[in-house]
């Protein structure tokens, strides 16, 4: 007779991924293929104060705020992380994100080390971060070129930026190579599966041992 334990669901928190890498090296195509495939990540959605586009919706491509807005936001802690963007500020606040956890979900952010170095002073005990390396500095030019979305000067340009961001790859708590996309997806979902068994992510733990010692056999 099988056990009444199999299929036993113990409650979990959620965790926050945080993808980083140097444009071109593949964290969004990485963070979308998460998001298609694993039904537990929600992609964060960020606060802003540029104006809306009129194909945007506020609330799911961005969460849109005046200046005065953002800076209420800000000042009294609601924000996980910001940064100046052109002119405008773009954030990821706190109030979503940490529902999600508690509800047992998974937040997926697809960011620059800077904001994954603010998210590690705010949220040190939840988020695991990963950089993704391209694997040749040649090979990276060559995916930005294929792009066929920017100049040479502006590739130049990214690629004097890839290397300032690729200096801060020792931050972080996973580092994989892309060098073939599909290894590399593994590689990512192996490190998410192992992160969300760990013992201080899975609080039901303490009810299923409870449960499990006081069992008559």
């Amino acid at each position: 007779m099988p056990s009444k334990k199999a299929g036993f669901p113990i409650r979990r928190r959620g965790l926050m991924l945080a993808l980083s890498s140097p444009s071109g090296a593949g964290k969004s195509t990485i963070a979308r293929n998460l998001l298609e495939s694993d039904n537990q990540f929600e992609m964060s959605v960020s606060v802003t104060t540029r104006p809306r586009r009129g194909s945007e919706i506020d609330g799911r491509h961005y969460h849109f705020h005046s200046l005065r807005e953002f800076e209420m936001l800000r000042d009294n802690d609601e924000l996980l992380e910001w940064a100046e963007v052109h002119g405008n500020y773009y954030a990821t606040p706190r109030g979503p994100a940490e529902r999600a956890m508690a509800e047992g979900r998974d937040m997926l952010f697809d960011i620059d080390w800077q904001g994954a170095q603010q998210l590690r002073e705010k949220m040190r005990g939840d988020i695991v971060s990963i950089f993704i390396l391209p694997p040749s500095m040649a090979e990276l030019k060559e995916r930005l070129k294929r792009r066929a979305e920017d100049q040479e000067a502006v590739i130049e340009t990214r690629l004097n930026n890839a290397r300032d961001e690729i200096e801060h790859w020792t931050e972080y708590d996973f580092v994989v190579v892309n060098d073939d996309l599909d290894r590399v997806f593994s590689q990512v979902v192996s490190i998410v599966t192992a992160e969300r068994l760990r013992r201080d992510r899975r609080p039901g733990l303490f009810d299923f041992v409870s449960e499990l010692l006081n069992e008559p056999v």
